[in-house]
C-alpha cells in the first residue's frame, strides 16, 4: 500500500498507509482523530532515491508488461531442431605413426 501525506487543520501534516481506492477520500488524524484532506507535498520516494536505482526500476517498469518465458518457445528441453548443425570434422588421412611407443617430442642426449 501507498503512503499518502494528508493535512490535519489543527495538528498540520502527517502521513498514512492506505489502499489505492481510498486515496482520496480523507483520512483520520492519528493524534486528534479528526478528517484530514490529502495534500501533495512531494513525490513519493523520487527525491530520496539514487539515480542508479531509479534507472533500474524505469528499466524494470518498461520491462515487466512483456516478461521472456523460455517455456512459451514450444520446444522441449534438449530438443536438438533449433541448433545449427555441428560441422563436419576434418580428420587427417589414415596413416600410421611413425614412433608408435616413443614420445618424438622428447630430445634424447
Amino acid at each position: 500500500m501507498p503512503i499518502y501525506d494528508y493535512q490535519c487543520l489543527d495538528c498540520g501534516p502527517f502521513e498514512a498507509m492506505r489502499r489505492i481506492a481510498e486515496r482520496d477520500a480523507p483520512a483520520n488524524c492519528p493524534q486528534c482523530g479528526s478528517y484530514a484532506e490529502r495534500i501533495l507535498i512531494s513525490a513519493p520516494f523520487l527525491a530520496d532515491m539514487a539515480s542508479d536505482v531509479r534507472h533500474a526500476m524505469a528499466t524494470n517498469e518498461r520491462a515487466s508488461h512483456e516478461p521472456k518465458l523460455s517455456a512459451s518457445h514450444g520446444h522441449p528441453r534438449g530438443c536438438g531442431c533449433c541448433k545449427t548443425p555441428a560441422k563436419a570434422n576434418a580428420s587427417a588421412p589414415a596413416v600410421p605413426k611413425s614412433f608408435p611407443n616413443k614420445r618424438p617430442w622428447m630430445i634424447s642426449h
